[in-house]
């Protein structure tokens, strides 16, 4: 079971008990639920939870999720594993900055809410259980399938050298047992999305742990955002597999995705399969383009081949292959079990544009922007101006260093030909060597923006709107140097507006933004005067060096706000918010930029091709991705 955050914090009262509202059932129960029923027929001996088990560590809520969906596999005698990933800890500190201070050694057990949820005293309720150590963070098992055993080794979040000497010694206490290690990271994923890509933290586990313990013959994490498999050779010439996912970042939190390893020791293989148990059961007027109940690609369904006997044979030379309890592949069965009553909805194949005048216009358009026409990769000059589709409101490129920028040259912005498939524009304009303020050294930031006379300054679209763009992140950008750059912001200090009561007074009254963990951010303050508080939509993970297309749409009765990623609608959304506030009809619109306290900050790192304003609620066939109807 990958991360499980999101389904436990969206499964609560507090965040309005999303899933259930729409879809009659929640995620990580239907994950437990599916296990109990089908461990039988599948011959599952035991289950692995890769860590986050809560999004927010000191809401009870949240825990509470997760404390009834995990009891269902106790109710049901089925043993499991568990650990603490970062978001399960009170003190998350990144291994990069500092590898000592973040580890189970610096925390008090007594104090974290893991422990109190999930101590030792409920593990050892465990037919499997074997220990935990001393912090309380980290435990084995030992299962046993087709008359064999293995180990599962479950290391929560940041080991101390204690807790590895710890591992070190129940491997040599159990010195026959295969040995799966499970971590909350080790393995990351390369920006292509599927090729492996070792972390700091993987390395040292590596060097410390795993390399020269041949029992340890396959590792499993999640942490980072999708699926990724490495297979490393160590110190005894033996295979070990490496492998990570995390569907968190995915549709709807992950969409109950989770995986079923088959290990076949009679044919010499394991066997992959990625899928969710969830999907089926959505109502079916529900269902979208993103949901998939099974997935089949090279990197979520794959097998791995294994000759077990041979490969555990430098420590346990008996290991056999047990007799086989079924018929046929187990993840066949599965499979065959989950798309028995379930069809995946058909994929709409979307048609790139013929033109650069090949999309919907729209009425209530108030500013449509194109970022294209001049030479490729030639400056966007100071002064230049971006016409606005309507001819109402076009933007300008800032002179050079105001408002406390420093450095910013003439190339900070150039004109490209690069642009989303699904754009008309045939360009975009690329912002380079954008830098935050820190330190006390001024940003880098070079941007656009409205005239004080244009008349979107005035809007504040409290009948419904739709905010679309389209975005590629530089493949360069690092939560350092660029984490909170806006794509799109209003000028002013919320803080100024009347009856304002919430934080961080010094931001603008909107934010159209990238966060430090590359989600996109649509954080606005409502238009009535009263009480003012910033509501929030949030992505998952954006990959950087990918154009998306980003669409915001507020409805005119209730003012709910859905944020749509390349057209899928995203968890994290917001409610009740009643048009964008603005400071004064002269308050321009910022695009590439924003500010804080007054002065510019937070400058845009990447490509931006198109941006529109509509003042309507506009269906996914009249965005700039759809085709002009003919």
């Amino acid at each position: 079971m990958p991360d499980t955050q999101f389904y436990a914090r969206y499964a609560t009262v507090a965040e309005s008990d999303q899933y259930n509202k729409r879809f009659g059932s929640a995620p990580f129960a239907a994950q437990t639920k599916w296990i109990a029923d089908n461990a039988k027929g599948l011959n599952i001996p035991f289950t692995i939870h890769l860590g986050d088990v809560v999004d927010q560590v000191g809401k009870p809520d949240q825990w509470k999720v997760a404390d009834a969906a995990m009891k269902i596999l106790e109710d049901a005698k089925l043993p499991y594993s568990v650990l603490a990933g970062n978001h399960d800890v009170l003190n998350d500190v990144d291994f990069s900055v500092d590898p000592v201070g973040g580890t189970d050694a610096n925390r008090t057990p007594a104090n974290e809410p893991y422990i109190q949820w999930f101590g030792t005293e409920r593990a050892k309720k465990q037919a499997t259980f074997g220990a935990r150590d001393t912090s309380g963070f980290h435990e084995y098992h030992v299962f046993e399938a087709q008359g064999q055993k293995f180990m599962v080794l479950s290391l929560s979040w940041r080991i101390s050298d204690a807790g590895i000497a710890w591992a070190r010694q129940v491997i040599a206490k159990n010195p026959t047992l295969p040995v799966i290690l499970v971590n909350h990271q080790l393995l990351n994923i390369a920006p292509d999305g599927t090729s492996p890509l070792e972390t700091d933290y993987g390395k040292m586990l590596w060097d410390k742990l795993i390399r020269d313990n041949d029992q340890i013959f396959m590792t499993l994490n999640g942490h980072h955002h999708g699926a990724a498999h490495l297979t490393k050779v160590n110190d005894f010439g033996h295979k070990v597999e490496e492998m990570v996912v995390d569907y968190q970042m995915a549709y709807q939190g992950g969409n109950g995705l989770m995986r079923l390893y088959e290990f076949d020791l009679t044919n010499k293989k394991i066997k992959v399969l990625s899928f969710s148990p969830w999907v089926p059961q959505k109502p079916a007027a529900t269902l979208n383009s993103f949901d998939q109940a099974v997935l089949t690609t090279a990197n979520e369904a794959f097998t791995i081949d294994m000759d077990f006997a041979q490969r555990f044979a430098g420590f346990n030379k008996s290991f056999g292959t047990g007799s086989a309890t079924i018929d046929g592949s187990l993840v066949d069965k599965a499979r065959a079990m989950i798309l028995a009553n379930y069809k995946d909805p058909a994929t709409i194949v979307q048609r790139p544009a013929t033109n650069s005048d090949d999309y919907p216009k729209v009425a209530n358009t108030l500013a449509h922007w194109r970022f294209f026409g001049g030479a490729v990769n030639q400056p966007v000059l100071p002064g230049t101006v971006i016409a606005d589709v309507t001819g109402s409101n076009p933007l300008h490129r800032d002179a050079l260093n105001q408002g406390g920028v420093a450095g910013a040259v003439d190339g900070d912005v150039v004109w490209t030909d690069d642009r989303h498939y699904l754009s008309a524009a045939p360009g975009s304009v690329r912002f380079l060597n954008t830098m935050r303020d820190k330190n006390g050294v001024p940003p880098r930031m070079s941007y656009f923006l409205t005239d004080a006379a244009a008349p979107v300054n005035a809007q504040t679209l409290e009948n419904g709107y739709t905010i679309e763009a389209f975005i590629k992140i530089d493949k360069s950008w690092t939560s350092a140097n660029q984490a909170w750059m806006n794509i799109m912001t209003r000028d002013g200090k919320r803080g100024d507006l009347a009856g304002y009561s919430g934080g961080d007074p010094e931001s603008p009254p909107m934010l159209f933004a990238i966060s430090s963990l590359r989600e996109v951010q649509w954080e606005v303050v409502p238009s009535p005067a009263g009480t003012r508080a910033p509501k929030t939509n949030w992505s998952g993970e954006v990959i950087a060096d990918r154009w998306v297309h980003i669409a915001i749409v507020n409805d005119p009765v209730s003012h709910d706000t859905t944020m749509y990623v390349e057209g899928a609608p995203v968890l994290r959304n917001a409610s009740a918010i009643t048009g964008l506030a603005t400071l004064s009809a002269v308050s321009p619109w910022v695009v590439g930029g924003g500010s804080w306290d007054g002065n510019r900050a937070d400058g845009f790192f990447g490509n931006i091709g198109e941006v529109r304003l509509v003042a309507a609620a506009l269906p996914s066939s009249q965005w700039l991705t759809a085709r002009k109807p003919t």
